[in-house]
């Protein structure tokens, strides 16, 4: 059953809400190696008081909400590396674990307010390691991709988070298999795709794949991360005219990610003025993705707050 009301429920209705920015690279700018197919969730076990400090630094610069490092960590993907899945369902429990940590560590440092934070639940591709999160379309059936995010969904759940992050999907297919997979575990969700121009990663139209969640009792906010910003602005707007749900919007900083060669090109094109135009067509929780740091976010709260 779905929570009607929560504490964050209610701060959506209010909003906005300011979300963190890109945890990778505040680990990376602290000087951590993330070169490997389990990426910032890797640290989960081997440096957890890093992961603390990254959300901390986010919740000190303004975000409101932090997103845990769990995108990339799969029962399957932690398997590849020996981990049993005892262990790997404790990491995916930590990670909502580091992020209050570094919530009440916030507080202790002066920053007021309530904190929430968002279990972060990645795509099928992030999982592969290979860029197909940018594509979509991996050749399984519905049925069989809720399967695959159903266990984890249930433990991060479990771990008492105040909403799922169901984010950077590329493929209005794996969005129905997650509002399926989301049913039934009491706390509420946001979906979240992956964009390039008016069109998901994997080609559908926006108008279809926000469909998806219209009538989703269990996903309480719809929009769009993991893409330019440019892309943000109609997006923003046709999730709130397809759905009537309050909208979720972080891109990236404009810069590009060369899977080959595991590099970001070009040039930063995020800029802080844009969030106005985002709240003001029904975007209630904003922050971004890859490559905005605790810089950025400082200067988005501060324009959100006027």
């Amino acid at each position: 059953m779905v929570p009607t009301s929560s504490p964050f429920t209610a701060a959506l209705a209010a909003g906005p809400l300011v979300l963190d920015g890109g945890l990778s690279n505040q680990l990376e700018a602290a000087g951590h190696d993330l070169g490997d197919a389990l990426w910032s969730a890797r640290l989960l076990a081997e440096d957890p008081e890093a992961v603390i400090e990254a959300h901390r630094a986010y919740y000190a610069a303004g975000a409101q909400v932090a997103i845990t490092a769990s995108y990339q960590a799969t029962f399957e993907g932690f398997a590849r590396r020996g981990v049993g899945a005892a262990e790997a369902g404790e990491l995916l429990g930590r990670s909502v674990a580091l992020a209050r940590e570094a919530a009440e560590r916030a507080r202790a440092g002066g920053v007021a307010g309530p904190l929430y934070v968002a279990a972060s639940a990645g795509p099928y591709g992030a999982m592969l390691a290979d860029g197909s999160e940018y594509r979509g379309r991996y050749g399984l059936t519905v049925a069989r991709l809720e399967r695959f995010h159903r266990p984890r969904l249930e433990v991060l759940a479990a771990a008492g988070p105040d909403v799922l992050a169901l984010e950077t999907v590329p493929d209005a297919d794996e969005a129905r298999a997650l509002v399926r997979a989301v049913r039934g575990l009491g706390v509420p969700a946001w979906l979240s795709y992956s964009v390039a121009g008016t069109r998901t990663r994997a080609g559908q139209t926006l108008e279809a794949a926000f469909a998806v969640a219209a009538d989703v009792a269990e996903i309480v906010a719809v929009g769009v991360n993991c893409c330019a910003p440019a892309d943000a602005d109609r997006a923003v707007e046709v999730a709130a005219r397809v759905t009537g749900k309050p909208v979720v919007v972080y891109p990236n900083s404009g810069e590009s990610w060369d899977a080959g060669a595991r590099t970001w090109c070009g040039a930063p094109e995020f800029r802080a003025a844009q969030v106005t135009g985002w709240a003001a067509a029904g975007a209630r929780l904003i922050g971004g993705c890859c490559r905005v740091g605790p810089e950025q976010i400082r200067a988005l709260a501060a324009q959100l707050r006027g």
